[in-house]
């Protein structure tokens, strides 16, 4: 009785979204164990999607699956759970991103293993959004974006460029590459570092593990890409002194950035439990707040919609890989990582979520700054 009040409930809850239970088209929810339903209500977001990896429920198309429920505002019905309270909590009345904390997600998911990331990831390991206006495949889009980043900046060869969250190097090399650069930059994953001494060696790139606050010197040009959303709130002021800091006069700092509609101090349950610890999405009014008197915003570019390409893309990636993972991995994580990719897509399939470009100049440009796409 309680398992048939509870899946009643969840029908009226999908019901806006226009996805059914057991129901005909490749978005509907395909139930396994009934206790799903008393699961969700109990434990919110983060029982949705742990009753997925452990194989409660499937849905043909997933990704279209979390666009509708996202885009309906379901997620929203589910009231407060201890999951949401506790992060809501913690994030109140402790800093989640500290220099002692912002080492947690690198253990979390960066070093997770470079034989994953390049099973799902472009060939220069490139993890953030790709940019497909002219692009057909994953790699021409992720070198569309660095190529992007590299023109809204202006680069020229024999500028430095300090790269804040440098990842596994692909904007630094791609900048060294084809623009003559000088690149180096910071990272909380050790893996990514020994990662960028063996590919980029012979080339002026270097990549330190460090925390961002405590980088020095001062660089022709900044730039960040998909490192913000590690930050938090607390910390968003330091960010964009440290950027300030270390960007010379003249130059620009040029951030990428996934951006939430409303502001916030933390992230989904189940993304911060899985895959982004102590992870946040800024706001406008957010950033705003944080550059005010620091930079002159000089242009402000949303594709978020070209991460739903992107996710997808990676998700084929790793699903046509996963033969060559699946002695390391489990049949949890590959559901775990397909829940990731595809909830995430249908994310910024239902415009929940943005991706950000922005230009920022200490002092604004003469004349104004030219626009580039």
């Amino acid at each position: 009785m309680a398992n048939a009040k509870f899946r009643e409930q969840a029908e009226r809850l999908l019901a806006p979204a226009e996805v059914a239970i057991n129901g005909s088209e490749p978005w509907d929810i395909q139930v396994h164990d009934e206790r799903l339903f008393a699961r969700v209500f109990a434990e919110g977001t983060l029982g949705f999607g742990e009753s997925y990896m452990d194989g409660w429920w499937d849905s043909e198309q997933l990704d279209e699956t979390m666009a509708r429920i996202l885009g309906s505002g379901a997620q929203h019905n589910l009231g407060r759970n201890f999951n949401t309270a506790r992060l809501a909590l913690a994030a109140r009345w402790m800093n989640r991103q500290s220099k002692k904390r912002a080492w947690d997600v690198g253990d979390q998911h960066y070093n997770l293993g470079n034989d994953l990331f390049a099973a799902t990831f472009d060939s220069r390991l490139t993890g953030s959004c790709g940019y497909w206006k002219e692009a057909t495949d994953l790699d021409a889009a992720q070198d569309a974006k660095l190529d992007l980043i590299c023109r809204k900046i202006g680069l020229q060869a024999g500028q430095s460029v300090f790269d804040i969250g440098c990842g596994w190097g692909a904007f630094m090399g791609f900048a060294a590459e084809k623009y003559g650069a000088t690149c180096s930059g910071v990272t909380i994953s050790e893996e990514q570092v020994n990662y960028i001494a063996e590919r980029y060696g012979h080339l002026p790139v270097t990549g330190m593990l460090k925390d961002y606050r405590d980088a020095t010197g001062t660089f022709d040009h900044v730039v960040s890409m998909g490192m913000f959303e590690h930050v938090g709130p607390k910390n968003y002021r330091a960010y964009f002194e440290t950027a300030e800091r270390l960007l010379e006069d003249g130059g620009f700092f040029l951030l990428h950035t996934i951006g939430g509609n409303k502001s916030t101090n933390a992230i989904d349950p189940w993304m911060d439990k899985y895959i982004f610890m102590n992870g946040v999405l800024p706001s406008v009014s957010q950033i705003g707040g944080a550059i005010e008197g620091l930079f002159v915003v000089e242009d402000w570019h949303n594709f978020g919609a070209d991460y739903d390409k992107t996710l997808v893309a990676w998700y084929e990636k790793f699903r046509s890989n996963w033969d060559s993972l699946k002695e390391r991995y489990t049949e949890r994580f590959y559901r775990m990582w397909k829940f990731y990719l595809l909830s995430c897509a249908g994310g910024f399939r239902a415009r929940n979520i943005q991706l950000w470009q922005i230009v920022l100049a200490k002092r604004g440009v003469p004349g104004g700054y030219v626009t580039v796409r």
